[in-house]
């Protein structure tokens, strides 16, 4: 279980620093995101690749906090904050430079030490309200 630990908190790392090659590595290519949030799908390492285009298109210094990693079984839970300052067009909200900081839960399942399945609950409200789409 610490080897699935260690996995998901690289995740974080790899998905920070944009590196595709630890994504072919690690995201099995059935991957799929289960967010609720997004408009599109995120399957296999192309999707995680395109779920980091958009993320990075629109915030910039992103920093994943993480606070706790919890393993049972193929599963992990990760409860961290997502850090940054929105630079750029998200979700149509043009940049605001503002700063923003939110809290996420991202649960995991691995498989043969990949990445497999990926469920993401991240606090959309207090985003849109930091980047100015909605009043606070």
């Amino acid at each position: 279980m610490e080897s699935n630990k260690n996995l998901v908190r690289a995740y974080f790392v790899a998905f920070r620093d944009r590196d595709a090659v630890w994504w072919e590595r690690f995201i099995a290519p059935d991957f799929v995101r289960h967010d609720p949030g997004l408009d599109f799908e995120v399957r296999g390492p192309a999707g995680v690749a395109r779920l980091g285009e958009v993320l990075h298109g629109g915030f910039s210094d992103i920093e994943m906090h993480v606070a706790e990693v919890i393993a049972e079984g193929d599963r992990v839970l990760a409860r961290l904050r997502f850090t940054g300052r929105h630079t750029g067009t998200f979700q149509g909200t043009p940049a605001t430079g503002n700063a923003v900081d939110i809290a996420v839960m991202d649960f995991f399942r691995v498989v043969d030490g990949r990445l497999t399945e990926h469920w993401a609950l991240m606090d959309n409200l207090s985003l849109l309200k930091q980047v100015g789409a909605i009043d606070a």
